[in-house]
């Protein structure tokens, strides 16, 4: 949640608070604008409740002691991290303003040598908070929160991501065991059985090593499970999805070069926040340049890499398959004609492969909102 920024705002009689996570204790700073230093609180319960209703009790103590008064506006930032968003939600149901920022965007001090502490962290991100209220936006850079709803369905992509990659593991870590023995036979859903048969042999035919034979059977059963857990997790997205969202993704689908997983990726990972332009959408998913430029001194840096590095990831494979099935579109052309120069240099396509990637999550986006077809795309047949 982002709250409104007017030019007329003064932070006197606002109680700002930092909140610096740690898993042992938090650290709580608290300033009001009228003096000269802030407050630091410590809260150090064992549970998660316990310790959240500490630092709400803090906030309260303080406000009546500097007479704050009950009307007082209260704005809570911490970092995102492996906390998440509970604690954003859990304030903002208590009536609080909660800003929740990307720890990277924290400007710090580039000492050889600086002190560090968590004391020393919440401060900071105070300051940092208070410049941003003040209008100077440069101090952090503010993360979007998802809806709960939208922050659940992101589970069951995530964990079929998993899980198909267990999956080839499992796979792989069968052909090299049997690679071991000379045994060159097809790692298949019949593999059990025939251990089981004892048609699984070594190069000169004879029986695998009992231990051998032991740990592929156990190596058998957790590839099993993994292939039923895939399953249920696949039929619990198709019914637990709300009509919306598959609608989306069956949009998404109709393009050649979009299947199944990566539409359902792109909506749930990537297309459940609203971007008002195509800057937005290419600072997302971390596809854009990152100059560096000072003096004389001019490093190409490549991509930013900020963002959901799992859109990153998926966006430049569906990059690859768009080029593969979309051979008529702009996109495809555009690549082509920049490519054709270098020739087989492999460097140039991996180059050009992410502007193709950046290019076809701001079409995707355009398609999806707008109804836009990606210039030159076809749909699939009916």
């Amino acid at each position: 949640m982002q709250p409104t920024h007017e030019n007329d705002f003064t932070l006197n009689g606002m109680l700002t608070v930092a909140l610096e996570l740690a898993k042992g204790s938090w650290k709580i700073a608290l300033h009001d604008g009228r003096r000269s230093k802030p407050a630091i609180h410590t809260v150090k319960h064992e549970q998660a409740a316990g310790r959240l209703a500490e630092a709400v009790a803090v906030i309260d103590a303080i406000r009546r002691e500097w007479r704050l008064g009950n009307s007082a506006r209260v704005v809570v930032v911490y970092e995102a991290g492996q906390d998440g968003f509970w604690i954003e939600r859990a304030l903002r149901g208590r009536g609080h303003e909660v800003l929740v920022v990307d720890p990277a965007s924290i400007p710090v001090e580039r000492h050889a040598r600086r002190a560090k502490t968590d004391r020393l962290d919440a401060l900071r991100l105070l300051t940092a908070l208070r410049g941003w209220l003040r209008g100077e936006r440069d101090r952090m850079q503010v993360v979007r929160v998802p809806a709960p709803q939208a922050e659940a369905h992101r589970h069951l992509a995530r964990e079929r991501g998993q899980l198909q990659k267990e999956i080839g593991q499992h796979r792989d870590r069968l052909r090299k065991l049997l690679r071991t023995v000379g045994c060159w036979d097809e790692v298949d859903g019949t593999l059990a059985a025939r251990l089981a048969r004892g048609e699984v042999t070594c190069h000169d035919g004879s029986a695998l090593p009992a231990p051998l034979r032991t740990r592929l059977e156990r190596e058998c059963e957790r590839l099993a499970l993994a292939h039923r857990q895939l399953e249920a997790v696949e039929t619990a997205m198709s019914e637990q999805l709300p009509g919306e969202v598959r609608a989306r993704i069956g949009h998404l689908q109709q393009l050649k070069g979009v299947g199944q997983v990566g539409a359902t990726r792109l909506v749930l990972e990537l297309f459940w926040r609203a971007f008002e332009n195509r800057r937005q959408v290419g600072s997302c998913v971390g596809l854009v340049p990152q100059p560096y430029d000072s003096g004389e001194s001019r490093v190409d840096q490549g991509i930013s890499k900020q963002g959901n590095r799992r859109v990153r990831a998926l966006l430049i494979e569906m990059a690859w398959m768009w080029l593969r099935y979309q051979p008529a579109s702009a996109l495809s052309t555009w690549f082509a004609q920049r490519t054709q120069a270098s020739g087989p240099n492999k460097r140039g396509r991996r180059i050009a492969i992410v502007a193709v990637a950046r290019r076809l999550s701001i079409a995707l986006w355009r398609y999806l909102e707008d109804g836009v077809l990606p210039a030159g795309a076809v749909k699939k047949a009916p």
